[in-house]
């Protein structure tokens, strides 16, 4: 068995990039950047009015007069030039007057007509944007997984398309005679695939394209078929039939199709059985079927290998947090324990649950973190300090 990091290791080298294309602003959600942004104008583009009120010349004190000479809105500039004893009416976004030093704010004002005189109190703020203030013609937004305020700001710098990493195909197949799709009737022997759901949610979360393909049955003729199903996908991910049971195929079938292997099993718990390589050219996974044990390995090794493919920083990020309770001694391999969080005072605090069997999927939707426990940790108690992964 190799260790979690060397496996992500192997598993990063396996995951290609996938090419990039250029797509509209407004369906660039989610997709993954992968050249820097370029602003071509600065924003705002103008000196801009901040509040609603009057801009003016300075020097302007309590109880001065000014006659309103006009008006700008957004949108509508004032086109002439403010002098001395005179204002323009300025509402919030409007490009700010020729010769205007600062905004009075129009509860600092009493208008009467045609006029406005300075009350009391008056702030000594200018109430002006500056031109270029949040960005310059020029600035740059790094690559990175656009989120909604990234188009935003996208859209401020005047770029209608962005150019991103093309969604990576993933193939997922779920194996086995014992499996039957939800709202199919099992029979007595018989549970509800389940695992593929998640992995898909997971995949699709992460940028990816997700294909579910039919559930592979425990023949190596079922399973060579549906591998072949998956062709045209950047990463194949295979569900179960992973170990060493009589009925275990994906190993025995991929290495007659000429799998080149990156490794099998791992020291941890969930996910021993994980088996890792490349099938005509395409990097494979093979997921063990324990639902818990599919999907922390999804998180660990699907996930990373996804962002790798589109060009993103790839690796976990650990988290540190606080022992709630204490907790026995660790074996051999290392432990990713489903676990809650709450707020403690520095830190937040880490609770494992009780039961941390790989087949119990409620606990797993309970679940906000997985507590790292490293290979052969010794007893800890409350309040010491560990890693967790969030989910």
């Amino acid at each position: 068995m190799i260790s979690v990091e060397e496996a992500l290791a192997r598993v990063l080298a396996l995951a290609d990039r996938v090419p990039e294309e250029t797509v509209p602003l407004a369906l660039a959600s989610g997709r993954a950047m992968t050249r820097p942004a370029i602003a071509g104008r600065d924003q705002p583009p103008f000196a801009a009015a901040a509040m609603d009120g009057y801009a003016l010349a300075d020097p302007a004190r309590p109880g001065d007069r000014f006659n309103v000479i006009g008006m700008a809105a957004a949108g509508h500039a004032f086109q002439g030039r403010i002098g001395a004893g005179q204002a323009v009416r300025i509402l919030t976004g409007a490009p700010v007057p020729a010769g205007a030093g600062r905004i009075v704010i129009q509860e600092d004002t009493e208008a009467q007509e045609g006029s406005i005189l300075l009350k009391e109190g008056l702030d000594s703020s200018t109430h002006i944007r500056p031109q270029g203030q949040d960005f310059r013609a020029g600035d740059s937004l790094p690559p990175r997984r656009l989120r909604p305020h990234d188009l935003a700001l996208l859209a401020a710098m005047n770029l209608p398309a962005v150019t991103v990493a093309r969604r990576p195909v993933v193939a997922l197949i779920a194996t086995g005679d014992e499996l039957v799709m939800p709202g199919e009737r099992p029979r007595a022997d018989q549970i509800i695939a389940s695992n593929a759901f998640a992995l898909k949610a997971m995949a699709e979360g992460e940028g990816a394209e997700a294909r579910l393909l039919p559930i592979a049955r425990d023949s190596e003729a079922a399973l060579a078929t549906v591998l072949g199903l998956a062709e045209g996908a950047d990463l194949v991910v295979t569900i179960g039939g992973a170990s060493v049971g009589d009925h275990d195929l994906v190993g025995r079938v991929a290495d007659r199709l000429g799998m080149e292997r990156a490794f099998y099993k791992i020291a941890m718990r969930p996910g021993k059985p994980l088996l890792a390589g490349r099938l005509r050219g395409v990097p494979m996974l093979g997921l063990p079927g324990n639902p818990v044990s599919a999907i922390v390995c999804g998180h660990l090794f699907l996930l990373p290998m996804l962002r790798a493919m589109q060009g993103l920083p790839a690796a976990p990020v650990t988290r540190r947090a606080v022992l709630a309770v204490a907790v026995a001694a660790n074996g051999p391999r290392r432990h990713y324990m489903r676990a809650r969080l709450t707020a403690g005072p520095a830190l937040p605090r880490v609770t494992p649950f009780d039961s941390q069997d790989s087949a119990l999927l409620r606990i797993l939707t309970e679940a906000d973190a997985l507590l790292i426990r490293p290979a052969n940790d010794p007893a800890r108690t409350a309040g010491h300090e560990v890693d967790y992964l969030p989910l």
